[in-house]
């Protein structure tokens, strides 16, 4: 059997289309919720013909470092992808971490493309195209676009034209559920007319962040998500549903978001400019979640590392303040994209985030209590198969999709 090798994985040649659904910010409980008020019975059927399993994403449990996980096959200690956001360790600069440049091995796809395969990805933001098609080559085999930009692909940069008229859908605001509906659209069209042998559609988190399981508005995104899911199920693929990171209410009661603030915090204890606090999950798409996650790095400048530890540990709602060392070995991380510090934040209720400083971050369009992640308790993540599995690792990982979806199959 043909096999296909990256980043130290073995990967067989799937026999039918392989598609792996990332869906954003999807937490266990949206879609176990939908199927047992009967919204999602495509999904249940696919289910009783194949596994729902659990499985945890890295940490932070942000995005980019999820996706390029899955995509990769590995965690941000392999392939660099370690947040959205960062301070360049060559120019001391804060910046976003979307240029293809951050990224340090080559994606399942390259390989696969590489190897005779044809390919196709679609992506709800445009912020993650040029990460997940780095390495493609746009000759007829491969297409990699977005639902944001749908309306721009180009054959040379796209490998694919004409792509609203394609899907039958005009390209959608971003800050909405048709985002989404526009990547499942696309896939569906993708395994009809190119029948790809790998597929990777990855959705955005506005929903998630906007409703909680079991609300109207995740109800109506879960049922439509379901009557793709019907058709990618019918058109005869391996489909394997996973998420980038879970999602958890992060507001107080009385719907205010509940924050620490730790720039703040540490420049009243140890001067201005003294600590730097990084947030991974600042991105240019933050109306939905105002930066506020469950996840920081600190930088240090001057205070010993003991005394700024010693000091974040002590407030309410902090889960893990680890030193730069251990916080990577635990977690997988590059320690040279990382700070002095990690922080994690959660409490008992999970509902604990972070912020820098209170006047940096523009709350305006929270139109509803915030829910966000980050940290631990947006870790498990459902592993949905449409076929039986045989031969699984002890301890799954989102980052395992394609590895199931091409290894573990029990053929009939």
């Amino acid at each position: 059997m043909k096999t296909v090798s990256v980043n130290g994985r073995e990967y067989k040649w799937p026999k039918v289309p392989l598609v792996v659904v990332c869906c954003d910010g999807s937490e266990p409980a949206y879609m176990e919720i939908a199927m047992a008020e009967g919204l999602m019975p495509n999904l249940k059927a696919m289910i009783e013909r194949g596994e729902n399993l659990r499985g945890c994403s890295v940490i932070p449990s942000f995005t980019n470092p999820n996706n390029l996980s899955i995509v990769t096959g590995r965690p941000p200690s392999v392939h660099g992808i370690c947040g959205n956001y960062l301070i360049d360790p060559t120019t001391g600069t804060e910046t976003m971490m979307n240029d293809p440049k951050w990224l340090r091995s080559p994606t399942i796809f390259e390989a696969f493309q590489k190897a005779g395969a044809k390919v196709a990805v679609v992506t709800a933001k445009d912020k993650l195209r040029l990460l997940l098609g780095k390495g493609l080559a746009f000759d007829g085999s491969a297409v990699c676009f977005s639902s944001e930009k749908a309306d721009k692909a180009t054959l040379k940069d796209n490998g694919i034209e004409h792509v609203c008229a394609m899907v039958g859908l005009t390209v959608p605001e971003v800050y909405s559920a048709e985002l989404s509906e526009f990547v499942f659209a696309a896939g569906v069209k993708l395994l009809g007319s190119m029948r790809p042998d790998l597929m990777y559609l990855s959705t955005t988190d506005y929903v998630q962040h906007k409703f909680a399981p079991g609300s109207a508005g995740a109800s109506s995104f879960y049922a439509m998500m379901d009557r793709y899911l019907g058709e990618l199920d019918r058109g005869g693929a391996i489909v394997v549903i996973v998420a980038d990171h879970g999602m958890k209410d992060k507001h107080l009661a009385n719907g205010e978001p509940d924050v620490i603030y730790l720039q703040d915090l540490l420049d009243r204890k140890f001067g201005t400019g003294k600590t730097k606090v990084i947030l991974p999950i600042t991105d240019p798409y933050v109306v939905h979640h105002g930066a506020l996650g469950s996840f920081a790095t600190v930088y240090i400048y001057g205070p010993t590392v003991a005394s700024v530890m010693a000091e974040i540990a002590m407030q309410p709602g902090i889960d893990l303040v680890l030193n730069r060392r251990d916080g990577c070995a635990r977690f997988e991380l590059p320690e040279d994209r990382m700070g002095d510090i990690i922080v994690v934040s959660g409490g008992p209720t999970a509902s604990k985030a972070i912020g820098t400083s209170r006047d940096k971050h523009d709350l305006s369009g929270l139109k509803e209590p915030l829910r966000s992640h980050g940290g631990l308790t947006e870790q498990e993540v459902p592993v949905i198969v449409n076929r039986k599995l045989e031969g699984l690792p002890g301890k799954l990982r989102n980052f395992d999709a394609f590895a199931v979806g091409c290894n573990h199959i029990v053929e009939n």
